[in-house]
């Protein structure tokens, strides 16, 4: 159903599992106290991992959904043969497309670690999201959103959904719980026929 891996210009895209990201390899990058955790943990929508037991929890999870076909989760690496990238071959975050069948449509999320900031990967993966998507799983429409506040992953997220054709349909008020309070959330669409027009045009 869904490809073990994905090569684009400069990443790899690898399905996240045991096998391939040992539990405490991504334990040592999500656990609560690791460097630049705390910007990052900001605005995801997980909590970082208090011990090893919470990842190894989370990659039997992310596997299960795999085979179940509710949600396709790869970590992201630099390619090695980009010579060019720092850090090259070193985990750099992940990202998932989580299916409704029903609806056939997906959402697209990414969790980047810090350092790999501002070298354009977000919509470099989302690229290769789509393609997925559209071309492989045949479904009609891909959502991402950002919260309120989350000024990196708005112009992330805007600069690849004009790039494909897509829209900003509105903000969900009060749909984030997190600590004391509850955040509104940006979501923006990309549909099959603004994805294929967007690539007949050179997108």
């Amino acid at each position: 159903m869904f490809p073990e891996e994905i090569e684009t210009e400069r990443l790899r895209l690898v399905r996240l599992c045991r096998e391939n990201v040992p539990t405490m390899r991504l334990y040592r990058y999500m656990r609560a106290g690791a460097p630049h955790m705390g910007e990052v943990s900001e605005y995801v929508m997980w909590d970082p991992h208090e011990t090893p037991k919470e990842t190894h929890e989370y990659l039997t999870n992310v596997e299960a959904q795999w085979d179940d076909r509710e949600q396709a989760t790869y970590a992201i690496f630099p390619r090695e043969e980009s010579s060019e990238e720092q850090k090259s071959g070193e985990l750099a975050g992940t990202t998932n497309l989580h299916l409704d069948w029903d609806r056939r449509s997906a959402e697209m999320g990414i969790w980047l670690r810090k350092p790999f900031w501002g070298r354009g990967y977000s919509g470099e993966r989302a690229a290769a999201v789509l393609e997925l998507a559209f071309d492989r799983l045949d479904l009609e429409l891909v959502g991402a959103s950002h919260q309120v506040g989350n000024a990196n992953s708005r112009r992330a997220i805007e600069k690849y959904v004009e790039r494909f054709g897509g829209q900003h349909d509105g903000v969900l008020r009060n749909f984030v719980p997190r600590g004391d309070e509850v955040r509104d959330l940006h979501r923006y669409t990309i549909s099959r026929e603004q994805y294929r027009e967007a690539a007949e045009k050179g997108g």
